[in-house]
C-alpha cells in the first residue's frame, strides 16, 4: 500500500474532514486508467502520464461527487514543444481547451460542469492532437467547486478492484473431509481470479490470463512464515506433488505466502457453471493430502488437478471460504462478477451438509479506497461483484442467506489418488 500524499486525502477517503467547497482537489495522474490499456503510454506515480502520443488512447478517471457547480482543470509539467489540444468528457457534457507550444505547464482549464446527482461518474481525457504528437506530461486532474465537498477518490498507486470474499461458517464439532462449490462467471475481464474452494492451506477455481487463455487453478501452502521466497523454505515446510492429472503443469510460487502451484490451460466458458471439490485425507498425525477435482464440463466427468502432501497438519479442511481478486491494476475500473453457489460439505463418514450462509469481507482496498464491492443473493446463488464504480456497497461483515436446494453435489467416479507412501511425482 503506497503512502497517502497529503493529509487532507487521508481526511477525504476516511471520511473525517469533508473538503470545503473553496478548496481544490487534485486527483494525480497515476490513479487514472487507460482505455485501451497501452504499453506506449507510460503511467507512474513519480512521473505521472508520459510519452501519451496516441490520440487513439484516452485517460480515465472515477470518483464519487455531490450535486453541484464543478470547474474542471488538467495540470500539465513542462513547456509543451507544440500545441496540444484536449477534450474532457464528463456525464456526457465534453468541452475542449488548447496549450499554446512553449508554455509554461500550469493547468489546463475547461470551465465548469453542473453535477447533477450523487455518486460517481467518469472523467475522460482525450487528446486531439495528430498521432505521434506529444500531448504533454500530464500530472493531475484539478477540481474544484461545491460537487467535492465529500468527494470520495482512489489515490493509491493501487489501481485494482478490491478484492472481495464470502466466508462459509462450519460449527467447530463438523470435521470436514470435502468442500464442493459451484462458479458461474457473470462478467470475466482479463486478470480475474474466481476462486471456488479456499481454505486454511490453499485456494482453488478458475482464472482469466490474457484474452485467450484462461486456467484453472489449484495451490496449496508450505507450513512456516516465509511470505515470498519458496528457496528460503526448510524441506521439511514444503508440500510436496502426489499427483497430478494430464495435462497439468505444477511447480513452486511465492510473494504471497509459498508453496506448490499447480493449473491446467483449459478455456472455461463464461455464464456455464463450473464445478470444484477439494478433499483432504490424513495420511497421519502431521501430514495431510488436499487434492482438487474439476468437473470437465465438456467430458462431464471430474478429473484430478493436482494432490499435495502437506506437513505439519494432520487434519481436514479449516476455514472455508470463496473469493474474486483481480489481480493486474490496469483495468480495476472494470466489473468483475460471478455467482457462487450450492456449497456442501462431506463429513469422514460420508455425510453431507449444505452451507447455506455466508459472511462478506474485502481487502483493504476495500475497506478505504475503493467502495465499489458487493456480495449478494440473486438466482439462488451468492455473488460478488467489485470494480466498475457502481454505486453502493456491502458493508463489511455482513452475513447473508441463499435458499437450500437440497441437492447433493454429483461426486461418483473421483479419480483414484495413489497410495501416500508412493513416491511423488517431480514438478
Amino acid at each position: 500500500m503506497s503512502q497517502r500524499l497529503w493529509p487532507l486525502c487521508l481526511a477525504l477517503l476516511l471520511g473525517s474532514a469533508p473538503l470545503r467547497a473553496d478548496e481544490p482537489l487534485t486527483i494525480p495522474a497515476f490513479t487514472a486508467y487507460l482505455e485501451p490499456d497501452s504499453e506506449s503510454v507510460e503511467l507512474s506515480m513519480k512521473d505521472g502520464i508520459t510519452h501519451w502520443t496516441d490520440p487513439s488512447v484516452k485517460v480515465l478517471w472515477f470518483g464519487s461527487l455531490n450535486p453541484g457547480e464543478l470547474r474542471c482543470g488538467v495540470r500539465l509539467r513542462g513547456r509543451p514543444a507544440l500545441p496540444s489540444k484536449f477534450r474532457l468528457t464528463i456525464g456526457g457534457i465534453a468541452k475542449e481547451a488548447t496549450v499554446s507550444a512553449g508554455s509554461q505547464g500550469g493547468t489546463v482549464d475547461f470551465g465548469v460542469y453542473e453535477i447533477k446527482a450523487p455518486g460517481y461518474c467518469s472523467f475522460t481525457l482525450e487528446s486531439l492532437n495528430k498521432a505521434s504528437e506529444p500531448a504533454g506530461t500530464l500530472e493531475a486532474l484539478v477540481l474544484d467547486g461545491p460537487a467535492v465537498k465529500g468527494a470520495h477518490f482512489n489515490l493509491e498507486e493501487h489501481r485494482n478492484a478490491a478484492s472481495v470474499h464470502l466466508f462459509y461458517p462450519v460449527p467447530d464439532d463438523v470435521t470436514v473431509e470435502a468442500f464442493y462449490c459451484e462458479i458461474t462467471a457473470v462478467e470475466d475481464p482479463v486478470w480475474t481470479y474466481y476462486m471456488a474452494c479456499g481454505w486454511h492451506r490453499g485456494y482453488f477455481g478458475m482464472q482469466v490470463n490474457s484474452p485467450t487463455e484462461r486456467r484453472i487453478i489449484f495451490s496449496v501452502w508450505d507450513s512456516g512464515d516465509e511470505g515470498i521466497d519458496r528457496s528460503k523454505v526448510a524441506n521439511e515446510d514444503k508440500v510436496t506433488l502426489v499427483s497430478k492429472g494430464e495435462g497439468v503443469y505444477s511447480g513452486d510460487f511465492g510473494n504471497e505466502g509459498t508453496g506448490g502451484h499447480s493449473h491446467l490451460k483449459f478455456g472455461w466458458r463464461t455464464g456455464e457453471r463450473q464445478r470444484f471439490v477439494v478433499t483432504a485425507k490424513p495420511v497421519d498425525t502431521t501430514h495431510t493430502i488436499f487434492s482438487g477435482y474439476y468437473l470437465h464440463p465438456d467430458t462431464k466427468r471430474w478429473i484430478l488437478i493436482s494432490s499435495w502432501k502437506a506437513p505439519k497438519d494432520g487434519g481436514y479442511l479449516k476455514g472455508l471460504y470463496s473469493f474474486s481478486e483481480n489481480f493486474g491494476g490496469a483495468n480495476g475500473h472494470l466489473r468483475r462478477k460471478a455467482l457462487f453457489g450450492n456449497q456442501w460439505i462431506r463429513t469422514p463418514n460420508g455425510s453431507w451438509k449444505e452451507l447455506t450462509s455466508a459472511k462478506f469481507s474485502c481487502d483493504s482496498t476495500g475497506k478505504e479506497s475503493r467502495l465499489d464491492r458487493f456480495m449478494g443473493v440473486e438466482s439462488g446463488q451468492f455473488f460478488l461483484s467489485h470494480g466498475g464504480f457502481v454505486a453502493g456497497f456491502t458493508k463489511y461483515g455482513e452475513l447473508f442467506t441463499r435458499p437450500s436446494n437440497g441437492s447433493v453435489p454429483p461426486l461418483l467416479e473421483l479419480p483414484p489418488l495413489p497410495s501416500p507412501q508412493a513416491k511423488p511425482h517431480r514438478q
